[in-house]
This record gives structure tokens, C-alpha cells and sequence, in this order.
């Protein structure tokens, strides 16, 4: 065999979970997973850090700590510690899906008991992972797949605001933003198109790339950031004392339910359109336990709670790159982030409109994987009852946050802007209640009256 068609072949790797990848090969794609995750691994920090009235030291020291979290995480979840780990290509960060809550429960109690719900419902998440194949049965693949829509669904505004320069932004929706936004999106297609064998795969990075030049010449990105930082630095541990407070330990604890929920869906929906297979138990397990009891160790560094990345997900199912080698250079990266800060400095200036010019088509990426995954398990009259109904409560409610008005204030921060929790909650009581064979009534009942 020719030195070419070996190199070839090691090149080929990255489709498969394992095997050899050069390094030089490696290094781009386990980067494009960082450039893809990093300013949404961040932002959560960002909006809690600003409800609890942290200065910029505390926010950028948080940031750091995010980042090598995130990277450690990574890590367990590629090459498992016990059974602590899923042994996939999942690529870990800071939810969005606790924003919402934690603001509520730092704004009431304080950032010391958000700390301390984080790290209780973090070991809970993480020890029903250790059993999942006790409950597991009762998240049938129909209600993954809902979840899974819907996370891809919740994601596109993500996606479309960052396109326009971040939620929040003085200039959201300028000529800056959507020219940058649409020229990474353009750059990202045409590489797409023209790019030959695995160099397609690399379209996402190439958008990037091409985004921020063009973002640093109209001058939308500030360089100060990355002078001012600091060459080396240890994460901080234990920033915050935790404090532990039961009105917020319960309403955190409910999320991380939720969170699990989005963790086997993530972990679905990668096998199906990575892999090519369906998930197992073993793998579900450890997910679910990497997700919760690293949630708990990001905690004692002063961060939200970490998990899958739906992001990732949707990269994984736009370029099929799983290799766990691959990805683990990602994961280095990361964690160089947290020890560098000048490198986490240089990824915090990529304009949100760049990254909006990629995710677009990532997210909708995740909800065509959604789409598939429902279609895997069949259009019958109850998964169809199943998918319209989770779906159009879960989307439909919360375009009309007022219609949870009559309910506690704890509720509403709960349901009002989180589509994916009602989801579940929606598929999950219909799949345990409706009739396993609706079809066969249904048939029964015509015979009956046609007789």
C-alpha cells in the first residue's frame, strides 16, 4: 500500500469513531467544533453574571473558567472515566436551557444559592444517569425525536439573532451586522460547493474565518480585549461560596430533568445522523452521568451547570465528522483557552454576526435531524398525535407567554420561554397515556360499523 493511499485513509478517519487522524488534520476540524460553540458557550456567563451585578474582572474570569469546564467535560464525555462518559463525539458547554431559571433564582436568592441549586442538581441529574436503564423505557424514541425538533426549532431565533448581531446589540439589525452575517453564510456555501473530498467538511471553519476578516476591516472587532489579558492564568476554583437554598435546589433541579431530556435527544439524534445507528443504553448512561456530575464541578469554578451541545450536534450532522480523536482536539483547545486567556480573548471578539452566518444553517441542520428521527419511527396515528400536539403546545405557548399568566411566578419562569421543557413534558404524558394501538382500534371500530 502507497505512502498516499495510507495518508488517505487516516484522512478518511475522521467519519469513523475511532482510528488514526494526523494531527495536522485533526487540529481544523476539532476547531471548527470550538469556533461553533464558543460564543454561545459564553453568553449564559454573560446574562447571569450581568443579573447578578458582577463587574468585568468577575466576568472574565468566569469566562476562562467556562472554557477549561467546558474542555474537561469534553474530554470525560469522549474517553470516559468509569462509566462517567458516552465514549461519542458530544462536545460540552454552557446551556442556555438554565439561563432563564438562573437569573430568576440569582435575582431572588443570590449567586451563591444559584451555585449551590447547580451543584445538588447536578449530582441528581447525574446519579439517575448511573440508572437510566431503569426509566429509560419511559422516553420512547418518539419522544426524543420531539425533543430533539424542538431544540432545533428553539435554536433558529438563536441562530437569526446572532445573524443580526446578538440579542441585546445597540446596532442589532444594522448593514454592518446582516452584510457580515450574509458574507459568512455565502463564504460558507461556496466553500460547500467548490471544496473538494473531506476539505468540504471544513465549510463552517472557512465561514468563520472569512466572517471575522471581513468583521476586523469594516472594524467590528476590538482588539483591546486580547492586549489587556493576561498570558497565563489558573481557573479560579470556588469563586463563589455555594449556599444552599430549597425553593431554588427544586426549581434548578426541575430544569436538569429537562436537560437530561435534551441530552438524550442530542446523543439520538448524533448516533442516527452521525453514526448511522441507534443510541445505547450504555451510552445514554453515561451521558446523562458526564452531563450532570460535571455540571456539579463547573459549579465549584462559578459557572452554570454544562451539557451537550445541540450546536455540535447540528455540525456533526452537517459535515459526519465523529472521530473521537478529532474532536479531542477541540476539547484541547478549550481547555488551552481557560489556561491562556489571550486565546479565549481572540475567540470572545468573533463578532455574533459571523457566528449567526453559520449557526443558521446548523440549527435548521438539527431540526431536519428532528424530522428524520420522527420519520424513523413512523407515522402512525399516535406518533402523529404524539408530534402535533408536544409540538404545537411547546412552540405555541410560548409565542404567547401571557397564557401562562394564572400560574406562580416560579412556573412561568419555567415554561413561558422554554419550548423544549413543555415538549417533553407534553410527548412524555401522552406517550405513557394514549393507546399503544390506536391504529388496530381505529380499524376495529370501521369494521364494527360497516357491519
Amino acid at each position: 500500500m502507497s505512502t498516499q493511499t495510507k495518508a488517505n485513509r487516516s484522512v478518511e478517519n475522521i467519519f469513523q469513531l475511532d482510528g488514526k487522524v494526523p494531527l495536522t488534520k485533526a487540529i481544523p476540524f476539532g476547531l471548527q467544533h470550538v469556533l461553533a460553540m464558543f460564543v454561545a458557550n459564553i453568553a449564559p456567563i454573560i446574562i447571569v453574571a450581568g443579573v447578578a451585578g458582577l463587574d468585568e474582572a468577575q466576568k472574565a474570569m468566569l469566562i476562562q473558567n467556562a472554557m477549561f469546564v467546558a474542555g474537561i467535560g469534553t474530554l470525560v464525555q469522549l474517553y470516559p472515566l468509569w462509566k462517567i462518559g458516552a465514549k461519542l463525539p458530544i462536545v460540552m458547554g454552557v446551556s442556555f436551557t438554565f439561563v432563564t431559571i438562573l437569573c430568576y433564582v440569582t435575582a431572588t436568592y443570590g449567586p451563591e444559592a444559584m451555585i449551590g441549586a447547580a451543584l445538588v442538581g447536578g449530582l441528581i441529574e447525574g446519579t439517575l444517569g448511573m440508572f437510566a436503564k431503569y426509566w429509560r423505557r419511559f422516553i420512547a424514541p418518539i419522544v426524543s425525536a420531539c425533543v430533539v425538533t424542538s431544540i432545533g426549532f428553539s435554536l433558529l431565533s438563536v441562530g437569526a439573532a446572532s445573524f443580526g448581531g446578538g440579542f441585546g446589540a445597540e446596532n442589532f439589525g444594522s448593514a454592518n451586522n446582516m452584510l457580515v452575517g450574509t458574507i459568512t453564510l455565502v463564504a460558507c456555501l461556496l466553500f460547500n460547493i467548490f471544496a473538494k473530498s473531506f476539505w468540504k467538511q471544513l465549510s463552517v471553519l472557512f465561514g468563520l474565518v472569512v466572517g471575522y476578516i471581513t468583521a476586523a476591516v469594516m472594524g467590528m472587532v476590538d482588539f483591546a480585549t486580547i492586549a489587556n489579558a493576561q498570558i497565563v492564568s489558573i481557573p479560579q476554583f470556588l469563586p463563589f461560596k455555594p449556599e444552599f437554598n430549597i425553593s431554588a435546589i427544586i426549581a434548578v433541579t426541575v430544569i436538569f430533568l429537562v436537560s437530561a431530556t435534551e441530552t438524550i435527544g442530542d446523543i439520538s439524534a448524533m448516533t442516527v445522523t452521525g453514526l448511522g445507528r441507534d443510541v445505547t443504553e450504555k451510552e445514554i448512561q453515561g451521558g446523562l452521568a458526564c452531563d450532570g456530575y460535571m455540571s456539579s464541578v463547573a459549579s465549584l469554578f462559578g459557572c452554570l451547570p454544562i451539557t451537550s451541545f445541540s450546536q455540535n450536534v447540528g455540525l456533526i450532522a452537517m459535515t459526519k465528522v465523529v472521530n473521537r480523536f478529532t474532536i479531542m482536539t477541540g476539547a484541547a483547545c478549550m481547555i488551552l483557552a481557560g489556561l491562556i486567556p489571550p486565546i479565549g480573548a481572540i475567540f470572545a471578539t468573533l463578532p455574533e454576526a459571523v457566528l449567526g452566518g453559520c449557526t443558521i444553517m446548523m440549527f435548521g441542520s438539527l431540526v431536519v435531524s428532528g424530522v428524520q428521527m420522527i420519520t424513523r419511527c413512523g407515522f402512525n396515528q399516535r406518533n402523529t398525535t404524539i408530534v402535533a400536539l408536544s409540538i404545537g403546545i411547546g412552540i405555541g405557548f410560548t409565542q404567547v407567554p401571557d397564557i401562562f399568566g394564572i400560574f406562580p411566578q416560579l412556573v412561568r419562569e419555567v415554561l413561558q420561554s422554554n419550548c423544549v421543557a413543555i415538549v417533553f413534558i407534553v410527548a412524555l404524558v401522552l406517550n405513557l397515556v394514549l393507546p399503544k394501538n390506536m391504529e388496530v382500534e381505529k380499524n376495529q371500530k370501521n369494521m364494527m360499523e360497516s357491519v
